[in-house]
C-alpha cells in the first residue's frame, strides 16, 4: 500500500494537467452540492483529494483494482451506481478499469489539457466528483478504457 506522502508526491505533477479543465467543470450544475468543508467530512482525505481537487491516485493504490466479485461500483461522493462488475476488466494499468458504465447518463465528461496532454476526464453526473479518465485503448465492444480512481468508488457485492 502506498503511503499518503507517496500518494501526494506522485500525483502533484498530474494536477498540472487537471488544472486545465477545472474552469469548465466549475460551471456545471449538479444535483448533490456541498461546501468544501462538508465534502471533507463526507469523503476520506484521499477521496477528497481525488474527487474534489481532480487529482489521480497512484497506480496500484486501490484494492478495488483486484476486485473480482459480482457487484456494483458506485460514486464515493453520492452513491450513484456508475459501473458494474460485468464490464470491469484487468487493464494491467494499476487502476480499476471498465469498458462501459452502467448507464452513459450516470457520467459527465470534459476535455482537459492541450496538445499531446489532451484527455477526456470523467465525473459523476450527480455530484461532479472526479472519477478518472477515458482512453481509446479498451477492449471490444466499445474500444474504451474507463480508467477510474479506486478511492472515488464504493463497491457493493451482488450478494450483499
Amino acid at each position: 500500500m502506498t503511503s499518503r506522502r507517496s500518494f501526494l508526491v506522485s500525483t502533484s505533477a498530474l494536477g498540472i494537467v487537471s488544472a486545465f479543465g477545472a474552469a469548465a467543470h466549475a460551471q456545471e450544475r449538479f444535483e448533490v452540492v456541498h461546501s468544501p468543508a462538508e465534502w471533507r467530512k463526507i469523503l476520506s482525505e484521499d477521496a477528497y483529494f481525488v474527487m474534489r481537487e481532480e487529482q489521480t491516485e497512484p497506480p496500484g493504490y486501490s484494492p478495488l483494482d483486484g476486485e473480482k466479485r459480482a457487484g456494483v461500483f458506485s460514486c464515493a461522493g453520492c452513491d450513484l451506481p456508475v459501473f458494474g462488475s460485468d464490464k470491469k476488466y484487468d487493464s494491467g494499468t494499476g487502476w480499476p478499469s471498465f469498458w462501459a458504465p452502467i448507464d452513459e447518463k450516470a457520467l459527465g465528461t470534459k476535455t482537459q489539457g492541450s496538445g499531446r496532454f489532451l484527455q477526456t476526464e470523467v465525473h459523476c453526473r450527480r455530484c461532479g466528483g472526479h472519477l478518472g479518465h477515458i482512453f481509446p485503448d479498451g477492449p471490444e465492444p466499445t474500444g474504451l478504457r474507463y480508467c477510474i480512481n479506486g478511492v472515488a468508488l464504493k463497491f457493493t457485492p451482488a450478494d450483499a
